[in-house]
């Protein structure tokens, strides 16, 4: 770490976590000398993910971006836990954005980072750990040559697996380096795995109760005592490393769990959670899909009502949680079906409620439901659906008079709608109203025409006005029939 209270015009001031893509270019010290003369400070991992964070905080810079809903509940929790130096486990159900989370502790690393060139283990030049290094250092001196390493090479990630073997974390003994004449009790047969390869970094280590215990039973001295053992031989290597995990509730992963030792080790267990609020909820959704075609805010936010529901309902499985995914592969999906449509028909490629209704199908089968609900599963999802739908409905409509809309509908006029139904083909089969701004009215509760500015294309405008014509169904003020891909209100 380039320390901040010794400033120098060859070396760049630690960068901020705001910026963990990191823009600037590595430093030209290519020595030892070069990098002593410069004023570099070496400092454990941990005092440098604490000095980042709190000058962060100090600076009023956000260390967690793309990150909603955490604010004021795991956010300050894991902040403490960082600041006292303590690994951490995130327990929490699928879709909570336990792995979001763990990748944006990249951001509170120094940009760059110097090591002895060529190193194995990423030493510091300063503090050289294997005797091939040692002997480097020593006959070099101050020319032993530097590189620099980026914040995203020292953040690593392993999926935990049953196959995981104590070779892929800890090491093993590489056959070829013995079968080159190397001692079997040589340090430099040693194969290292991921863990030592990540000094002076950060492990993360996905779904660890995954890990068969016996492989767990390896990570034990690495975060207590920070050394390795490779097949009997125990070799004091002051490893640097923050090791962070992931898992899911004890309770409801059936794979396997943490054991005891290891959980003791680790400084911090936070659990995580779903969105508390709409508005985090929607902004998850809006952040993390990617949409083919224009999807309105309200259909996030009936696709967000919808999770929530669910979330919340009996006949859901709530053990096993409904994911944010379900509600960002919604969006997903009902952008897709809206561009289906814009190219096969020549629509506006604008989503409106009928794509939605068409999506939920196919989203059932990320839904684990309780088993005395077989058969039911359509009913259950159709059901919160309407509900959602009445909120928003609710939410934008209220206090206006729809009265002259369902007047219109006096027994002699329908609209029609559907997945291959163009929005000018439904808005031209609306009924006539004697005051017409009232579709206006409708567009602008919706959105899709803010004050000032331009009409409303044609999908944003039926896309509201389906809207308040399923609301006026909900509240029984008109009839829906649907059939063969299309709906007809009356």
């Amino acid at each position: 770490m380039v320390s901040p209270h010794v400033p120098s015009p060859s070396v760049p001031s630690p960068a901020t976590p705001a910026d963990p893509a990191g823009l600037t270019e590595a430093p030209g010290i290519g020595t030892l000398g070069e990098l002593r003369a410069s004023g570099h400070e070496q400092v454990s991992l941990r005092e440098e993910v604490r000095a980042n964070l709190l000058a962060a905080l100090e600076a009023g810079v956000n260390p967690w971006p793309g990150l909603h809903g955490f604010d004021r509940t795991v956010i300050p929790q894991l902040e403490r836990a960082l600041i006292a130096g303590h690994d951490v486990v995130l327990l929490g159900e699928r879709g909570q954005g336990k792995t979001r989370l763990l990748r944006t502790l990249s951001g509170l690393l120094d940009e760059w980072s110097p090591v002895i060139a060529g190193s194995e283990l990423n030493e510091h030049p300063y503090e050289p750990l294997m005797p091939e290094s040692r002997a480097r250092a020593e006959r070099d001196g101050d020319r032993l040559p530097v590189a620099w390493r980026h914040r995203s090479e020292r953040y690593v990630e392993k999926l935990s697996t049953p196959d995981t073997s104590v070779a892929d974390l800890i090491g093993d003994v590489d056959p070829m380096r013995v079968a080159e004449g190397r001692r079997l009790g040589d340090p430099e047969t040693i194969h290292y795995g991921l863990v030592p390869r990540s000094n002076r970094g950060i492990v993360a280590l996905n779904e660890l109760p995954d890990l068969a215990e016996r492989i767990q039973v390896a990570l034990l001295n690495v975060m207590e005592e920070r050394d390795i053992q490779v097949r009997g031989y125990v070799l004091r290597l002051p490893l640097d490393v923050l090791v962070v995990a992931s898992a899911n509730p004890e309770d409801y992963t059936n794979r396997g769990r943490i054991i005891t030792p290891l959980k003791d080790r680790f400084g911090a267990e936070i659990r995580t959670h779903y969105p508390l609020d709409l508005d985090d909820e929607i902004a998850v959704i809006r952040q993390e899909a990617h949409l083919t075609a224009d999807v309105p805010e309200v259909l996030l936010e009936i696709l967000a009502r919808f999770t929530r529901a669910l979330r919340s309902s009996s006949a859901v499985n709530q053990s096993s949680g409904v994911s944010a995914r379900f509600a960002i592969a919604g969006a997903e999906t009902v952008a897709a079906a809206a561009r289906h449509r814009a190219t096969a028909r020549g629509d506006d490629p604008v989503a409106r409620l009928v794509d939605l209704e068409s999506a939920v199908e196919v989203l059932g089968g990320k839904i684990e439901f309780e088993s005395g609900e077989e058969g039911r599963e359509d009913e259950i999802l159709e059901h919160l659906l309407r509900t959602a739908t009445a909120q928003a409905v609710r939410r934008r409509f209220g206090g206006l008079d729809l009265s002259p809309l369902v007047e219109s509908f006096d027994g002699h006029h329908s609209a029609t709608t559907g997945e291959r139904v163009t929005a000018a083909e439904f808005l031209a089969g609306l009924p006539g109203l004697e005051d017409p701004g009232l579709y206006d009215e409708i567009t602008l509760r919706i959105g899709g025409r803010p004050e000032g500015a331009e009409p409303s294309s044609s999908g944003h405008r039926a896309g509201a006005i389906e809207l308040a014509l399923e609301g006026l169904y909900l509240a029984r003020e008109l009839s829906k029939e649907s059939g063969d891909g299309e709906t007809v209100y009356g």
